[in-house]
């Protein structure tokens, strides 16, 4: 019984100078001498991989300035592993990094894909637009030879429009201002109203 005691106590032992010793070592503090154009953002990627480690050297060697060391200096710098623990973070982050611009490249492609659809659009209001003007002007030309001081009657302007519709006012503006209202609301268009002048010579 007391060999098997002495046996387990000497096992317990072994374990805790071993936890003892792998603490210390992670916990061990190391001394870095400042070289020529060092800064100790340098000095933190050197550590830890990353800018983590700036204001813990400044705090630990009384610098009161971050952006201001000199050659030479000897620093005691804190290692808890924390660089062998930030690397694989750093490393996820760079895998993640292609996927994101490549949802960002689909966001940017799915606008312009939409956006050909408006194009065509805007082209066939280009062209409905071409056409109701063409037609304008040749019933324009047909009615008075597109002067709009042209009278006949009691048809007056470009358009030969009823007087009754200008109400006294014979202006090149109010002349085309009401012809568009006759034309939009007896016939829809000016296309309309061509093929309806060239079936009757009227509109």
């Amino acid at each position: 019984m007391k060999f098997s005691k002495t046996l387990l106590f000497s096992t317990v032992l072994v374990a805790g100078a071993t936890l003892a010793l792998g603490t210390s070592e992670a916990n061990a503090d190391e001394v870095y001498t400042v070289q020529a154009n060092d800064s100790l953002s340098k000095i933190s990627m050197k550590f830890a991989g990353d800018n983590s480690l700036i204001n813990a050297i400044a705090e630990d060697n009384n610098i009161a300035d971050t952006n201001m060391i000199f050659e030479g200096t000897q620093l005691t710098i804190a290692t808890d592993g924390s660089s062998s623990k930030k690397a694989p973070v750093q490393q996820e982050a760079k895998a993640q990094q292609p996927a994101q611009q490549e949802v960002q490249q689909q966001e940017v492609k799915e606008p312009a894909q939409q956006a050909a659809p408006k194009k065509q659009e805007s082209s066939s209001n280009q062209s409905s637009s071409a056409g109701s003007s063409s037609a304008k002007e040749w019933i324009a030309n047909k009615e008075s030879s597109g002067s709009y001081s042209a009278t006949n009657g009691r048809y007056i302007g470009r358009y030969q429009l009823d007087s009754s519709y200008l109400n006294g006012d014979h202006s090149a503006a109010n002349q085309e201002k009401v012809a568009n209202q006759y034309v939009n609301d007896r016939y829809g268009s000016w296309e309309g109203a061509k093929s309806f002048w060239q079936s009757h010579g009227w509109y």
